[in-house]
């Protein structure tokens, strides 16, 4: 299921939470309805909402700050290429074969990304981009350098050729969740609790129901977001292809 039907979930458990509460007060026998039980409700309730509160803000922090970090990754990974390109262009035409490896491989780790057939976006292990920029480092270690200054380059670009292994297989590590469903879940069940003792306590009118609908769908509405933020290549708010084009389009002068 996707982050928009997930949030559409949440918002509907909730939303019966508070409508469920509205039925169980005709339910309930009147010794259960007291003002004393009702304090009682209330003091839980309100401990409850500060946890839920505060694990919402926490699950919205650890989201907002996988989804940086994999756009600094994203940028760093794109000014890494730009790099090598630019040390490869420096050491000469002699350097045109891993140049052209380079620029194939760029152009592979884009529809990698960030795919135009609308498949499952992911940058994972696929082996043939992998393999191309394992040539890349191969050709480059081929060169041979006819002065001190070609020498100096050479080293430079292997070094950052092993730099862009290395972020690769970072970026790699960072596809997975950082939100846990199971939190998810919790946090759910206890939004719920919390909205069933508004019902239970609340006059059984029209406004009274609105104000549950808007407030449950403001609430899946930040679990969407949450979602969202912990996909950070996929979806609506995917990260922006734009830094590796740049890059891609600079190869071709």
């Amino acid at each position: 299921m996707n982050s928009i039907g997930i949030s559409l979930l949440v918002a509907g458990c909730i939303f019966a939470g508070g409508v469920g509460g509205l039925f169980l007060h005709r339910l309930l026998p009147r010794e259960h309805l007291t003002r004393e039980t009702q304090d009682v409700i209330k003091l839980g309730v309100g401990m409850l909402s500060v946890l839920a509160s505060l694990v919402l803000g926490l699950l919205i922090a650890t989201a907002k700050t996988s989804y940086d970090s994999t756009d600094q990754a994203i940028r760093n990974y794109a000014a890494e290429l730009a790099l090598l390109n630019e040390t490869l262009r420096d050491y000469g035409g002699v350097a045109s074969v891993p140049r052209d490896l380079l620029r194939d491989y760029t152009r592979g780790f884009l529809a990698e990304g960030w795919p135009q057939d609308g498949k499952h976006v992911a940058i994972d292990d696929d082996e043939k981009t992998r393999v191309l920029l394992e040539h890349v480092r191969e050709s480059i270690r081929a060169l041979k350098p006819v002065d001190k200054g070609q020498e100096a380059l050479q080293e430079q670009a292997v070094g950052i050729n092993m730099s862009l292994l290395r972020q690769r297989w970072l970026l790699i590590e960072q596809q997975g969740p950082s939100v846990q469903r199971v939190v998810l879940l919790v946090l759910v069940s206890w939004v719920t609790v919390i909205f069933a003792s508004f019902g239970l306590n609340a006059p059984r009118n029209g406004t009274v129901v609105a104000a549950f609908l808007i407030c449950s769908l403001a609430i899946g509405g930040s679990i969407f977001l949450i979602l969202e933020m912990d996909r950070p290549l996929d979806g609506v708010m995917r990260i922006s292809s734009w830094p590796v084009e740049n890059v891609l389009a600079h190869m071709d002068w």
